[in-house]
């Protein structure tokens, strides 16, 4: 009986990659867009698990320097291999103007994520589409279906369901600090979508990494700690967590409509309850799970209308 040796089966795989990419090619845009962001969502949540561990462990604007620097090196043979020529950015404003922006974001959700759970971060973090839908209309003139208020705004009423209970006591002004970090990010995103435009996705993901690692070295300074070497290694992953979920995350918006891809976000907090129970022993809350399932439906709903391929085509 014959069998097949690993070096023969790697032309078989190639070919069927080759299908699939192929078949992936004719999807709707739209669909394209939303599963760039699904994989870049389930991506960020493992990142979020192991930065929230790291900054109960060390000085939280210390943990997002280091991740943001770990991700630079991370590319840095990348950008070595095909040479600083090729890395240059068409518009360096834009570039700094991104980090700027995300920078502050991070700021605001550094200090807030050693004192509130991971699902409820990661809830709070959905009225982010809500802030990034309208400024695409406002700014891209994105044409705004119904299907995508609708999807919206039921899960932003599933978020309510999740952080209403949790907005009193202690936790209460670390989520409103959350919260307010929502639409300084749609910013950071909506300046992404425009340089998709004439930037490539890999070119934006460095230019993150140089820009927001500036910016945020004079923060971490003052109370600086060496890691030790497990947290080198949390850091180092880190770099390529974030790396590989930008990319995604960029793909995403140079496939579709920005608005189009908004409402996977919403399932983010299941993975997010999953892995908060499972590191942090955060055990979900009723409103918790509530919430999930009316966000999970509004996603699942959306994901189908958006399949049909009723939106025109971006590239």
């Amino acid at each position: 009986m014959e069998t097949s040796s690993p070096r023969a089966a790697r032309p078989r795989l190639a070919r069927h990659a080759s299908v699939a990419l192929r078949r992936a090619r004719r999807w709707p845009p739209a669909v394209r867009g939303m599963l760039w962001s699904v994989a870049a969502g389930l991506v960020f949540v493992v990142l979020n698990t192991i930065m929230r561990a790291l900054a109960q462990q060390i000085d939280p604007y210390q943990t997002q320097f280091l991740r943001y620097l770990m991700g630079l090196a991370v590319m840095l043979p990348f950008v070595l291999r095909r040479g600083l020529a090729a890395w240059r950015p068409r518009d360096i404003g834009g570039q700094f103007t991104r980090g700027g922006l995300h920078t502050l974001g991070l700021v605001l959700w550094f200090t807030a994520i050693p004192h509130i759970t991971l699902a409820d971060t990661t809830a709070i973090g959905f009225t982010g589409p809500i802030f990034i839908m309208l400024g695409a209309a406002v700014f891209f003139r994105e044409r705004m279906r119904w299907e995508r208020w609708v999807a919206a705004l039921v899960g932003f009423i599933g978020v309510l369901i999740v952080v209403g209970p949790k907005l009193t006591g202690q936790g209460g002004v670390y989520a409103l600090v959350m919260l307010a970090s929502a639409p300084v990010f749609a910013a950071s995103f909506l300046v992404t979508k425009a340089l998709t435009r004439h930037e490539r996705a890999e070119v934006i993901v460095v230019w993150q990494a140089i820009t927001v690692t500036l910016f945020s070295l004079p923060m971490a300074l003052p109370n600086w700690a060496w890691p030790g070497a497990t947290q080198w290694a949390l850091f180092a992953v880190c770099g390529v967590l974030g790396s590989v979920g930008h990319y995604f995350l960029t793909r995403s918006l140079a496939a579709a409509d920005i608005s189009a891809t908004q409402s996977t976000k919403f399932l983010e907090l299941v993975w997010a309850t999953l892995l908060g129970w499972a590191w942090f022993g955060d055990a979900p809350s009723g409103s918790t799970l509530a919430g999930g399932v009316i966000i999970a439906a509004a996603t699942l709903w959306v994901a189908r209308r958006e399949a049909r391929g009723r939106i025109p085509d971006r590239g």
